[in-house]
């Protein structure tokens, strides 16, 4: 299959309040954000018309934007509005929907306060972000090199661009190696996150997920929970030791774009997608497409 390129697609762009050909949403090579990480997005889906979670995913891009010190020069009305005006535009109505904001190219350096802050939202067809014949029987995960940092030495509590360098590095080496995706420790050594997913494991119809002290506590994460102990299950949320995974007969990754993924294999655990993640699964893109 070949990739068509995000910068040469037909459509609109969502830019700096007003809609712009595709092609055409460019920013300069000095941008702020090309050379210090100085951005936040969001990932969001629309299902059937409706942006799942929209008010949430808005509010935590206002967030992040502050933690990184600037001020989305837009109401949060203004970002919800536009991000169902992109669809709109671009005759979707399930979708991947990704706000950004950034610092400009008014100033290069560590330094940028006077910089002008952009927002930009893009929309594109995103049926799967893992193969469904491989997501049914449970992906595989490898370990990966980098860890989780400390909140000391990292905003992790903002969606910002520079905090998923070691994710790309991660994702990059366990797909050369065969896996889909890698699981990744935090700076103590406790079981954090995959990538771009949180994560869940089960044993004896409990669910166990990592405490998100020094990640994102990602809104689907927090859907699942509830959709979880809505259904009658115990959810702990915990530090847990890597070699505690030998432990559970489960295990599901979680997130925008993974939505409800069983895990086959973390590294030298194993696993067997079982009734819960897969009732989950289920009942995940059930409640999405009825939520909204």
């Amino acid at each position: 299959m070949s990739l068509v390129p995000y910068d040469d697609r037909d459509g609109w762009i969502w830019f700096d309040g007003q809609f712009t050909p595709w092609r055409e949403a460019k920013v300069h090579i000095l941008t702020h954000a090309l050379h210090y990480a100085s951005a936040v997005f969001e990932g969001e889906r629309m299902y059937g018309g409706e942006i799942f979670k929209l008010r949430e995913h808005t509010e935590r891009l206002f967030r992040s934007a502050e933690i990184l010190d600037f001020t989305i020069p837009f109401t949060m009305a203004q970002i919800d509005e536009a991000c169902n005006a992109t669809c709109a535009r671009n005759g979707l109505d399930d979708c991947y929907v990704r706000p950004i904001a950034w610092r400009g190219s008014e100033t290069i350096g560590v330094s940028a306060q006077n910089s002008k802050i952009h927002v930009a939202i893009a929309v594109w067809d995103w049926p799967s972000y893992f193969n469904p014949e491989e997501k049914a029987k449970g992906i595989a995960l490898t370990w990966a090199k980098y860890r989780r940092p400390s909140p000391d030495t990292a905003p992790t509590a903002s969606k910002a661009a520079g905090l998923y360098m070691i994710c790309t590095i991660s994702k990059h080496a366990a797909e050369r190696d065969g896996y889909a995706d890698a699981m990744m420790l935090d700076w103590r050594g406790y079981v954090a996150e995959a990538t771009g997913a949180n994560v869940f494991f089960i044993r004896d119809g409990v669910l166990h997920t990592p405490d998100p002290d020094c990640f994102l506590d990602g809104i689907t994460r927090r859907s699942v929970i509830d959709l979880a102990k809505a259904k009658g299950f115990e959810v702990v949320q915990r530090h847990i030791l890597p070699e505690e995974l030998s432990t559970f007969s489960e295990c599901f990754i979680v997130g925008t774009a993974a939505e409800v993924t069983p895990v086959a294999q973390v590294g030298e655990y194993r696993f067997r997608p079982g009734n819960i993640s897969l009732a989950l699964m289920d009942d995940y893109a059930r409640f999405v497409r009825r939520q909204g």
